[in-house]
């Protein structure tokens, strides 16, 4: 028999009823009832039932059907017909219909697989890495990844339409500071020096500008050599778009339109435009995080004016230091919690780097820790900035200005999770603007570029750019979704005197900046266009449009937390042949 198929599995539906198909795939399941040997097909477009009767089958097929395997890749033959009344399956596209086989054929056998296909969740994840190929089979990341293909599609098309050329820059390039640390790669022909894997296409694609493309775009392949969390990996891929002669506005809108539309294709959701903008101030101190969720409220407050008068020795000392005081009102929580409900809220905000967590119990009379150190006005003016009412537990923080937005923030959103206030079904965007351009880096000692050192100052902070750098704004914006960043932008810095400025605000001497950058210096001495651009983590968007846990789960072959890649076993040592090509000698310490 021929096995070339006619359709896919999720094709055939009731419209199909008393023809003939051809249908290739693997057994997802059988189950043989007696003279009756039901079997689910798969492929990638879904499942089918198929039936192998004796009546229908030689006997030397329906012995093969009896020998049928989960995963067996077979090709069957035989008549769609409508399923017995009552034994419709609502869940599938085919679930209406059936196969009545008329020939079979194995393609391929199998082994027992190390963990059933069909029944694979509660697998431990490091066997589900290891046989990628097998986990890969289930729908649901078959679905995911198809997804994926589809998001990119779509990208593509829309850029292709608004003049952007796709131009691809080197995976093999230079080492350069800032950012995280470098993938190195030794070269051969060079012996003792050493290309860096790209962690962004960054200075290539502000030299396409200066070349005068004007708008370019690639989805590009980057790699970051840092500490792993469950939504990282060592190599992602990036949506990185370029534009010339824009200013932000230009580039937010185009991004907005281009993001609306992907949404609206891939989940059939429509997004209120245009999507609100906040300045990265304002979300800190709303939200406590420089990515909001603003699906809910509990929006952090300052309090600091209503204590600045108290005696009470944390708030007093707090604000002569430069802190703050800030706080939130969690709506009902104080009827609601037990003193054990509210000691380990303080725990909570312990271990995200608080001194300690003051609380007001708001009931017929206030009760607090500290209640004793605070005059009756102190407190009623801590009771009015949070707007409170009887029933309602208030939660301050007095530290440093980020110190209580990044413990408030934890705690906003853990209440969010443990009251119910997240609606799971929302998209909410929202646009962060006007960032630091710089953040102090107590590791090193010295300002570091919050983004990275091609970021545009505002125009009205380029006179205390070596001089304040805390009070620097960026012209940087990132687009956030549901409190998970999607992707991060800026307008760059276009001006060779300005560059300067920022790498000797950084603290680089004039040797390093020409070892390092000479090149792209050089490159603005020949007309520089005003430019702008951002780059979208393909990986998160695909996993937020999908629905899924993971990003992990949108990448066909992802790395541990610890960065391995459990199927082939990378990375491995190398022979001594090769590191003596390469001259090099391996000291492990």
């Amino acid at each position: 028999m021929s096995w070339k198929r006619t359709h896919y599995c999720g094709e055939v539906t009731k419209e199909f009823v008393a023809k003939v198909v051809t249908l290739n795939g693997w057994v997802n399941r059988r189950r043989d009832l007696g003279g009756l040997i039901f079997i689910d097909l798969r492929d990638r477009s879904g499942l089918v039932q198929i039936v192998c009767s004796p009546e229908t089958l030689t006997a030397e097929q329906y012995r093969t059907a009896e020998g049928l395997r989960q995963e067996f890749v077979v090709s069957v033959s035989g008549l769609v017909q409508l399923r017995p009344e009552g034994q419709a399956n609502p869940n599938l596209a085919s679930g209406e219909i059936e196969i009545n086989v008329q020939s079979l054929q194995i393609l391929a056998e199998s082994k027992t697989p190390p963990f059933p296909v069909d029944r694979a969740e509660d697998v431990d994840d490091s066997l589900l890495l290891k046989y990628r190929y097998l986990d890969l089979r289930r729908q649901h990341l078959q679905q995911a990844i198809k997804a994926r293909h589809e998001i990119v599609h779509y990208v593509r098309n829309f850029l292709d339409a608004h003049g952007f050329l796709e131009i691809e820059t080197p995976m093999l390039t230079k080492s350069t500071p800032e950012g995280a640390r470098d993938y190195i790669v030794p070269s051969r022909i060079h012996p003792g020096k050493f290309y860096a894997l790209p962690q962004s296409p960054q200075m290539f694609k502000q030299l396409l500008m200066i070349a005068g493309f004007e708008r370019y775009y690639q989805i590009a392949r980057c790699f970051r050599d840092e500490d792993l969390r469950a939504d990282r990996q060592p190599e992602f891929t990036q949506i990185d778009l370029e534009m010339s002669f824009v200013e932000a506005e230009d580039v937010m809108n185009l991004v907005e339109e281009m993001v609306v539309g992907l949404v609206k294709a891939v989940t059939g959701r429509e997004v209120k435009t245009p999507i609100p903008r906040i300045t990265w101030a304002e979300a800190m101190l709303r939200y406590g995080s420089d990515r909001p969720d603003t699906r809910f409220g509990l929006e952090l407050v300052d309090v600091t004016k209503a204590v600045a008068q108290s005696q009470f020795r944390v708030f007093a000392s707090t604000i002569a230091s430069g802190g703050v005081v800030r706080g939130l009102n969690a709506k009902g929580c104080g009827a609601k919690f037990s003193r054990r409900d509210i000691d380990r809220l303080v725990e909570e905000a312990e271990k995200f780097g608080a001194k300690g967590l003051i609380w007001f119990n708001v009931g017929e009379e206030v009760k607090s820790p500290i209640a004793k150190f605070l005059s009756e006005a102190e407190i009623a003016a801590i009771l009015a900035s949070l707007e409170a009412e009887e029933g309602d537990l208030l939660l301050l923080v007095a530290d440093e200005a980020l110190v209580a937005a990044d413990v408030l923030g934890r705690l906003r959103l853990m209440l969010g999770k443990q009251l119910g206030l997240i609606d799971n079904d929302r998209f909410d965007f929202v646009w962060v603007t006007d960032w630091p351009l710089f953040e102090y880096s107590e590791e090193e000692g010295r300002w570091v570029a919050a983004h990275h050192p091609f970021t545009a100052p505002h125009d009205q902070d380029l006179d205390i750019l070596a001089t304040d750098q805390r009070k620097v704004r960026a012209k940087a914006y990132d687009l956030v979704l549901n409190g998970i960043e999607l992707g991060g932008g800026s307008i760059r810095i276009s001006r060779r005197e300005v560059q300067l400025k920022m790498f000797e605000a950084l603290g680089f001497t004039e040797a390093e900046v020409q070892e390092k950058f000479g090149f792209f210096l050089e490159a603005f001495e020949y007309g520089a266009p005003p430019h702008g651009g951002i780059a979208f983590g393909l990986d998160r968007v695909v996993m937020l449009l999908t629905g899924q846990d993971s990003i992990r789960d949108v990448i066909a072959f992802p790395k541990t937390t610890s960065a391995m890649d459990l199927m082939v076993g990378a990375p491995s040592a190398v022979t001594t042949e090769q590191l003596k090509e390469l001259k090099l000698k391996l000291e492990l310490g």
